[in-house]
């Protein structure tokens, strides 16, 4: 017989992943809700006309399609059929598609619900994404995203927020991060003074390989992208700008001086580190101006969060940008977001081993079944732990003696409480510490208290 399987790209979760997976959500949730931020879920499929074409010609060919259900074919010709052309028949017989990410959910939801929502609007969402990548290290076709977004309101004190919450979900955590900043009118001022417009991407998708491939492969691959070498000169002392952030501030004032938009980018960028420096936190804050994500997406600052202990891509990112809702007729709704790589970061712990030995634990106390009577002694005690909140079992049958204590062991259940005749007649528990093998005759009361 065929053992069954999961789809490529897939993870089923054990109880103990999941338990280090909660902990890594949970964490998330809490520091969400400390800044007034509110959940919301969206439906795992969304229609196509509110997916396709968000994400690029790229994005589009990575949206898992859902069939028609029904007749599938309705619709469609004997002539269409046999061209056997893919993408027209897909947009003949699929209406639906699952979420490729929740920003445009979410821009969906804002306008779809609009006259019910209070601005500015602070939401998080935790919940999977589906792409139809090819699968690879690191890479799934269903994965959790942790967003956080605020949208209504153009004030840089949302980004100085988003800082500090990322600061202590990592601190929460245990993680030594560095927190880099950039700010995508900087790039953009950059391209206009160096006479480069409208290569502006070409110009940061080579600068954002600096750290990977070094500055002589970033020149050369400029000069591929027929960069004149007047601008590739121009651009020398940017890419290597170096000193504290604020140095490296009143480096960009004289070379942008000329840009009103990137020195629009330099004032956001000195107000956001103004206000940190109010109440410090703990991770490395640096501008880097090597950082280029999500150029057609982001219009203000960009965030990228690197653990410092480990090889792994950015494990949180995010940014600012002017019109998430426009794509559904609703211009000018600005907003600045942020979103924690729960996989990488899960990678991240397993690694380093920083999950605390309380958040995998399930059970804390299994009670020993011995036969009918001792089971109708022991189960207002067990409601009685429970209540206390104590996390227990009772073994479900009279098994043998070893193969409770197995049980007990299997599970990594730190105590064991046995009952039996003698421990009725007195009114007592023995506790049994499966770690030290040390046992203790106690009161219900007293066996509470050791928790």
């Amino acid at each position: 017989m065929q053992k069954p399987s999961i789809p490529k790209g897939t993870r089923d979760f054990s109880p103990e992943e999941m338990a280090k997976r909660n902990y890594i959500f949970n964490t998330i949730r809490d520091v969400y809700h400390l800044y007034g931020f509110q959940q919301i879920e969206t439906p795992a499929m969304e229609n196509l006309s509110t997916l396709m074409g968000k994400y690029g010609e790229e994005g589009d060919k990575l949206l898992f399609k859902i069939l028609n259900s029904g007749d599938c074919f309705s619709g469609i010709t004997d002539e269409e059929l046999s061209e056997r052309n893919a993408v027209k028949f897909a947009a003949k017989a699929c209406e639906k598609g699952l979420r490729y990410d929740l920003t445009v959910p979410f821009a969906r939801f804002v306008v779809q619900h609009r006259n019910e929502i209070t601005f500015p609007f602070r939401r998080y969402q935790i919940q999977p994404v589906w792409r139809a990548d090819r699968p690879q290290k690191g890479r799934y076709r269903e994965f959790f995203q942790c967003d956080a977004d605020v949208v209504g309101s153009d004030s840089l004190i949302n980004e100085v927020e988003l800082i500090q919450i990322m600061d202590e979900v990592f601190r929460r955590l245990n993680i030594r991060v560095s927190i880099k900043m950039n700010n995508r009118k900087i790039l953009t001022g950059i391209a206009e003074i160096i006479g480069e417009a409208e290569k502006i991407v070409d110009i940061t998708v080579a600068i954002d390989k600096l750290d990977k491939i070094g500055l002589e492969n970033v020149n050369a691959e400029l000069r591929e992208k027929d960069l004149s070498d007047e601008a590739i000169d121009k651009l020398q002392p940017i890419i290597q700008l170096s000193g504290s952030n604020n140095e490296k501030l009143e480096q960009l004032r004289t070379v942008l001086a000329n840009s009103e938009t990137g020195i629009k980018g330099v004032e956001e960028l000195a107000f956001i580190l103004k206000r940190i420096e109010l109440s410090p936190i703990d991770a490395e804050l640096e501008l880097d101006l090597t950082l280029a994500r999500g150029l057609n997406y982001y219009t203000g600052a960009i965030f990228e969060v690197k653990a410092l202990d480990v090889q792994i891509g950015s494990i949180t990112g995010g940014g600012r940008y002017d019109n998430l809702t426009g794509v559904f007729g609703l211009n000018g709704v600005s907003g600045v977001g942020i979103s924690f790589g729960a996989d990488r970061i899960f990678d991240v712990l397993n690694q380093l081993n920083l999950y605390p030995e309380d958040a995998l634990q399930t059970t804390q106390l299994l009670f020993v079944n011995f036969g009918e009577k001792e089971e109708e002694y022991l189960l207002p005690l067990v409601s009685k732990a429970r209540a206390a909140g104590i996390r227990v079992e009772l073994y479900p049958e009279s098994a043998k003696m070893k193969k409770q204590m197995g049980y007990a062991d299997a599970k990594k259940i730190p105590y064991v409480a046995i009952v039996g005749e003698t421990e009725m007649a007195e009114d007592k528990i023995n506790l049994k510490n499966m770690t030290t093998g040390e046992q203790q005759l106690l009161t219900v009361d007293e066996l509470i208290k050791q928790f």
